[in-house]
This record gives C-alpha cells, sequence and structure tokens, in this order.
C-alpha cells in the first residue's frame, strides 16, 4: 500500500495555453495509505486520465506522481506495483477462476502454497469459492467482472488498486451487491482503493472521500456529508443529489439581502460579503412555511409528483424554478397554487462566483 501525492496538470496535444487544452488543470492532490476514493465527474473531466497517471499508462505533461514519497513519475505500472480493474472484463477464458485469480501471483513466481490460501481467501470474499474449478469462459458477465477485481485485490503487496468503471458492465440489480463487496473487501484488507464513476451513488457508497470534477479540475475533495450539506462549488451542489441543489440569484446591500425583488434577513451569526451572490437550497431544506415568514418567498406550484416515500414539487417564481422534496404527511399544494418557501435558513448556502462563501 502506498500514500500518492500528485502535482501536475496534463495535455494531450503540444503547447497548451488556453484551459480547454488541458485534459487536467494544474493540481496537487493526495490520496493516503490504505484509503477508499472516488474520482467522480461528469464524462470528459478527466477522472481517467488522472487515474491512468497514477498507474503510469500515461505521463503528465507537467510535474510529478510520487509514492510514499518517492517519485515515480517514469516509473512503469509493473515498477509501481499497481493493480487496474478496467471497465470491462479483463480475464482469460480458457481459464478456470482459480486460475485467473492465481495469474497474477504465479507471474511474480510466489510460492503454490501461498498462491492457493491467497487464491481461497478472495474466492471467499466475492462469494466464488463454488466456481473455482469452472472456466471463465460459461460465466455470466457479473462473474467475469468479479474475477477481474480478484485479480486486482489478489496481490497482497500491491501499492495501490485502481478502478476504472469496473461496474458499467454490470446489470443494475446486481451492482449494489457488488458496491458492499468492495466495501467490505477495503474494511477487510485495507488496500489503498481509488475508483473512478460518473454515478453518484456508486461514488457516496462506496468511498470515504469523494473527488468531485469538472472540465479538468477538481473542484472538491470530502465525504458524503461535506458534499451535500457545503457543495463549495456551484457545479458540487447540481451533480451531488437528486434532484440537485437549489439556486436563486441574490444582491446583498444596504438595504439587505434582495431576492427576486423580496428583501430577507440572513441567518443568526451569518456574514455575507455585500453584491451579487447566488443562494443554493437544497430541495430536502427547501420547506413550506407560512405567508410572510422570515426567509421565505412566494412560489407558484407547477408540477407535484408523488414518488411514495415523498412527494417531488416543482414551484416557481417569476423565470426561476426550484424543487421540494414534501414529506409524505405534508400539505400539498394544488398546480396553480400560490405556496411559500423557506429560502434562507441555516442550511442555505451562499455563492459569490460560483465559489461558497465560507461560513
Amino acid at each position: 500500500m502506498a500514500r500518492i501525492d500528485l502535482d501536475l496538470a496534463h495535455a494531450y496535444r503540444p503547447n497548451p495555453k488556453n484551459d480547454s487544452d488541458y485534459a487536467l488543470l494544474p493540481l496537487k492532490m493526495s490520496f493516503r495509505d490504505g484509503g477508499a476514493y472516488a474520482l467522480l465527474g461528469p464524462s470528459g473531466c478527466g477522472k481517467t486520465t488522472m487515474l491512468n497517471i497514477m498507474s503510469g499508462l500515461v505521463a503528465p505533461s507537467q510535474g510529478f506522481v510520487k509514492f510514499d514519497g518517492v517519485d515515480v513519475t517514469t516509473a512503469s505500472p509493473q515498477q509501481r506495483n499497481i493493480a487496474q480493474v478496467f471497465q470491462f472484463p479483463v480475464i482469460y477464458d480458457t481459464m478456470t477462476v482459480a486460475e485467473n485469480l492465481a495469474f497474477p501471483l504465479r507471474n511474480r513466481k510466489v510460492p503454490q502454497a501461498q498462491i492457493t490460501k491467497r487464491v481461497g481467501e478472495i474466492a471467499e470474499m466475492l462469494d466464488m469459492s463454488g466456481q473455482l474449478n469452472q472456466r471463465a469462459s460459461g460465466l455470466a458477465a457479473d462473474a467475469k467482472q468479479k474475477i477481474s477485481l480478484g485479480r486486482g485485490l489478489v496481490r497482497p503487496d500491491v501499492s495501490a488498486v485502481l478502478f476504472d468503471e469496473p461496474l458499467t458492465v454490470i446489470d443494475p440489480h446486481l451492482k449494489w451487491q457488488l458496491r458492499r463487496k468492495l466495501k467490505q473487501i477495503h474494511h477487510e484488507l485495507k488496500l489503498t482503493l481509488i475508483y473512478v464513476t460518473h454515478d453518484q451513488v456508486e461514488a457516496l457508497t462506496f468511498a470515504e472521500e469523494v473527488v468531485v470534477m469538472t472540465r479538468g479540475r477538481a473542484v472538491q475533495v470530502g465525504a458524503a456529508d461535506a458534499l451535500f450539506e457545503r457543495p463549495s462549488h456551484t457545479f458540487v451542489g447540481h451533480f451531488i443529489g437528486s434532484p440537485g441543489m437549489n439556486f436563486l440569484p441574490a444582491v446583498l446591500g444596504v438595504g439587505g439581502l434582495s431576492v427576486l425583488g423580496h428583501t430577507l434577513g440572513l441567518p443568526l451569526g451569518r456574514s455575507v460579503p455585500e453584491g451579487a451572490l447566488k443562494l443554493g437550497i437544497r430541495p430536502e431544506y427547501l420547506a413550506p412555511t407560512q405567508a410572510g415568514d422570515a426567509g421565505a418567498l412566494p412560489f407558484k406550484a407547477v408540477m407535484v409528483q408523488d414518488i411514495g416515500t415523498h412527494f417531488m414539487l416543482t414551484a416557481a417564481i417569476g423565470e426561476h424554478k426550484v424543487k421540494a422534496r414534501l414529506k409524505p404527511e405534508a400539505a400539498v399544494p394544488q398546480v396553480g397554487e400560490v405556496v411559500w418557501l423557506q429560502v434562507v435558513s441555516a442550511h442555505t448556502c451562499f455563492y459569490v462566483n460560483e465559489h461558497l462563501v465560507a461560513a
């Protein structure tokens, strides 16, 4: 296992000049020894490029990669002792499950007794003990990907295991089983795991810390609660959550906080710089309240959806729409009805130039 430190940037084209020329804009980041991380973001944001730079498949245009303080920027994946699991299963169909799992150890001349013991341990973790003698060619896609995961995990001395969207080919009803299994394996083996995905559920349920990326930039690193409660960038607020955070324009001046023509007060003890702002409010915290309450605005109900566990209200004020998650026991407004929603509270985030204003 290793601590991984990055201080680099990368462009696939020569002589980059603008931000758009970079696949990865300049960044400094550390992944602690034994941590479980997810690189989360939309397609093309740079997360796979970062993973491939860590593994040694791609050399950064500038900067360095260090493992436990040792510069490995020019080292091969083999020299870095990295295991990488790809989107599609990488296995040998003509081999049995046991032979596939043993392959990385046999390549390193590990004694047979140790191979047998380790293969048995990994197969048990993956619930594949009863399939060890089956040929891989006859297995379903999820079982093949389990083998691929096992090949990445089988070496006990590996520096880190890197996953590049490994559950994409798995049926949705099986994904949660493999996510749970990966988390269990991390707790048992204490390996450094770094997991690339565009699926926030995968990232937030698997990782201890999530790196949210957009347009070649890491905009926030944090645990699930921090990403949800205090997104450091409006992109994080929009990307995390289902649906994402609501945003409303506002201006703070000498007369107070003006939001869409209404003057509201700030939460007690909260200071915000004067000028143009954005208010960020999660649908979970956009609560109905009484007309004229402090921090509330009048909205017109546009749509109400019964989700089963809650109602999802879409409401509008002028040209701006918001979504509010209403509890099942709440009074549900009719379409066209005016409903007052609490937009300023202890849960409201304030943004200047898309960045969170510190509390």
